[in-house]
């Protein structure tokens, strides 16, 4: 069974449609935007366009009619791919920091490198502030965030009261999210693979796959998670 959609519309009510996206009817009613209430109003997080609020069913999504990016998901489905998420991204993080990242040989000499090996090796010295750095975009930022959002979303989830500090804990998820960079040093890694290729025989090691996997479950939690219906969800239980 596919994926049911729905088009939100500018000025009135989306169409569900079996998978495929298409242009949804004007509202009958002819019920303009200036007439309705913020609660009944929700922007696109890609191009801001207002579209009015409807909840989609059960495996639905809303798209923005202008650009075709998710507005609201399913909530049950939503959030179990987030904490699935969430919680495969802080067992990664740890395989990543413990486990061997490369393999380098050369001259008959085999070096086995993790990313706390790498981290510790340069924690002295001048380029204490670097690793420092790494260590808090590449993994605490990532790992921080992944605990914040099971600690907010697992109540929800459950159907119980959210948790003490529950939105101050979702409100800083939010503002973690730029730091977290495990994709920007996946990518350097990539490069310097390329000019250390010359030098000596590379294997990659089981951290690395941990870690591309992580960055993969990152970009998945993020288009899943609706930061608008997490915020109601939160409000709704004050």
């Amino acid at each position: 069974m596919r994926e049911d959609d729905i088009d939100a519309t500018a000025n009135g009510a989306g169409a569900f449609t079996g998978g495929a996206r298409k242009r949804a009817a004007a509202d009958p009613a002819g019920l303009r935007l200036a007439a309705l209430g913020p609660d009944d109003l929700i922007a696109c997080p890609a191009c801001d366009l207002l579209h009015r609020l409807q909840t989609p069913p059960p495996g639905g999504r809303a798209r923005c009619r202008r650009c075709g990016a998710a507005l609201l998901t399913d909530r049950a489905a939503a959030l179990d791919t987030a904490l699935a998420c969430a919680f495969a991204i802080l067992i990664l993080i740890a395989a990543t920091l413990f486990f061997p990242f490369l393999t380098l040989e050369a001259a008959g000499v085999v070096r086995r490198v993790s990313l706390l090996d790498a981290v510790l090796a340069f924690a002295a010295g001048w380029l204490a502030p670097l690793v420092i750095a790494m260590a808090a975009f590449v993994v605490a930022a990532p790992a921080a965030r992944a605990a914040l959002l099971i600690y907010v979303l697992g109540p929800l989830r459950l159907d119980r009261p959210p948790l003490p500090g529950a939105r101050a804990a979702y409100a800083l998820a939010n503002e973690i999210r730029p730091w977290s960079m495990a994709e920007i040093f996946l990518l350097g890694v990539a490069v310097a693979l390329v000019k250390v290729a010359g030098l000596a025989s590379v294997s990659l090691g089981p951290a690395f796959f941990a870690c591309a996997v992580g960055v993969a479950l990152i970009v998945v939690e993020d288009a899943v998670v609706c930061r608008w219906s997490i915020w109601r969800m939160l409000e709704g239980a004050r």
